[in-house]
């Protein structure tokens, strides 16, 4: 299996926001109630750049799998060091160590971008994320209880950090 990663242009947003649109009903990976439309993730699609926010595909032998991208933490100047990262696989590609391999890139690339730190926002029973990124070394450094009002339950938001330099 050969995992690859290309920056992600306009073409591509409408299978971005499908694959992110697949994880709405199970109400275990984002805090979006309905499905988001291609028009909605415009201004986001154009916040990403390849040299300082990544928005990759994910390719397993040269077919989409997914994405990852690096978000702005908090908007402000002194945070430009720190990202979010957020990973987005398609159903099909979910628990076969898609996601080691995003983590092991994301690595790879903070360097280059200056990003000294690494941030997951993850719902406190998304067990599969949390064990992933504690697996790759995160630590939690935030459990905020109860924020999130998903219509069926009420769902806390661990962040899992790591400093990199």
């Amino acid at each position: 299996m050969e995992i690859t990663f290309v920056f992600a242009k306009q073409p591509d947003l409408e299978k971005i926001v499908a694959t992110y649109n697949s994880t709405v009903a199970s109400r275990l990976v984002t805090a979006d109630l309905e499905p988001v439309t291609v028009q909605s993730k415009q201004a986001w699609l154009e916040a990403h750049s390849p040299n300082k926010r990544p928005l990759w595909l994910v390719l397993v032998d040269g077919v989409y799998a997914g994405w990852m991208s690096f978000n702005s933490f908090y908007g402000r100047p002194a945070y430009d060091g720190t990202v979010e990262v957020s990973i987005y696989l398609e159903e099909n590609a979910r628990g076969k160590g898609l996601g080691k391999a995003c983590l092991n890139k994301a690595f790879e690339a903070c360097d280059s971008l200056n990003i000294k730190t690494l941030l997951g926002f993850i719902f406190d029973h998304n067990e599969p994320s949390l064990k992933l990124f504690e697996n790759m070394g995160f630590q939690k450094w935030a459990h905020l209880p109860r924020i999130a009002n998903m219509i069926d339950a009420e769902r806390g938001l661990i962040i899992m950090g790591l400093r990199l330099a």
